[in-house]
């Protein structure tokens, strides 16, 4: 039996495996605190003299206390129902991933390296596999209604027993307002979340504010009228600096010979070639398409140009890559925008997440079945 476009197999829903809506929100978390951890803790180590905890031939490594903070995170996931405790798990895992990761140089030598120099470009593809597998789980197929409303009905779980706030009671409402009356289960999903009592004391979550303001500087950022002619300039001088970058640092080991450099500069020329096409489609004002090509150029440019940058000059290749996942949130919230001109219906009601809460306004939203 195949599933019709944007509705998900029976088979897996009937499994069991209902996709979370905020899956993204979280794996960005998780990576961007495992990256921050592994940058950090480089830093510390290297202005310290990488110092060893233990003495007497013991040896206390961070890769034990990174085991133990994933340890906790899944601790928390089983623990507690509900989204409330998913950003603090994905913090706190992130923190222990990057605590573990760090010393994969120590895992694939025989001499237990931690200097082991393409430890850099190991560490930076596993986060980038991360980040890819993150966006196609999250866009290869819209979120089913059936699923949407099994978000809603997890909002409440921690409404039935503590009561919801009146932020993420609306956030629960425009969730809901996303699945169609006819989705079995509607009508009883609203009576729970009406039967849900009023309860302002929620735990703080301060990933979830972050992670609001960051979404809104995406989403100012890619609506700037000089945000197009910014975003080709940035990817052009990023082709043309990555390889002299690259030839720079490593200019005694014979360029024409070196592998990363020559990696570098292919990947820099194939998302060269993709920008100037994005640029075209962009003076022909296609922008869908245009938008399109510069994020295949953003992608280019980490799965390819960064790899090569990360083993030719370990991690002084931070800023570019930093640079790209700017690049890439901003393409990613033109591109978010777009969709929704194109197909208005997706969203019945406007986003007022992270919005603070009017006190005049009725507890419960207008029924999105009833007229209006």
């Amino acid at each position: 039996m195949m599933s019709t476009p944007g509705v998900r197999s029976p088979y897996l829903l009937r499994a069991g495996l209902v996709r979370n809506v905020q899956t993204a929100q979280h794996l960005t978390t998780f990576v961007v605190s495992g990256v921050s951890t592994v940058l950090i803790t480089r830093l510390i180590l290297g202005l310290s003299g990488y110092p060893q905890i233990g003495g007497k031939g013991l040896h206390i490594a961070h890769v034990l206390p990174g085991g133990l903070l994933m340890l906790l995170a899944i601790f928390l996931l089983l623990a507690y129902v509900g989204p409330v405790v998913r950003p603090a798990a994905a913090l706190i895992g992130g923190v222990g991933f990057g605590l573990f990761i760090d010393e994969v140089g120590k895992f694939v030598t025989s001499d237990n390296n931690y200097f082991y120099q393409p430890t850099a470009a190991i560490v930076y593809v596993v986060f980038v596999l991360i980040v890819l597998a993150s966006r196609f789980f999250t866009t290869r197929r819209p979120i089913d209604p059936r699923e949407q409303l099994a978000n809603v009905v997890d909002h409440a779980v921690e409404g039935v027993a503590g009561g919801l706030s009146r932020h993420r009671l609306t956030q629960a409402w425009e969730q809901l307002s996303l699945v169609p009356p006819d989705v079995p289960g509607w009508a009883e999903t609203k009576a729970l979340l009406e039967a849900c009592p009023s309860d302002e004391v929620e735990l703080i979550a301060p990933v979830d504010a972050a992670w609001r303001a960051v979404q809104r500087g995406f989403d100012r950022l890619s609506t700037h009228p000089y945000a197009p002619r910014v975003a080709v300039a940035v990817l052009v001088v990023q082709a043309i600096s990555a390889p002299l970058i690259a030839a720079g640092i490593r200019f005694d080991n014979g360029l024409l010979t070196n592998f990363p450099v020559l990696g570098v500069a292919a990947g820099s020329l194939l998302s060269a070639t993709f920008t100037l096409r994005g640029w075209l489609r962009l003076r022909r004002q296609d922008r869908v398409r245009a938008v399109r090509l510069f994020e295949l150029a953003v992608l280019t440019s980490l799965l390819v140009t960064q790899v090569f940058q990360f083993a030719g000059t370990q991690f002084a290749a931070v800023g570019g890559m930093t640079l790209d996942l700017a690049l890439l949130g901003v393409l990613g919230a033109e591109s978010a925008r777009l969709r929704r001109e194109v197909s208005p219906a997706v969203v019945t009601k406007p986003q007022l997440w992270g919005l603070p809460p009017d006190p005049d306004a009725p507890r419960f939203p207008q029924d999105p079945a009833d007229p209006a």
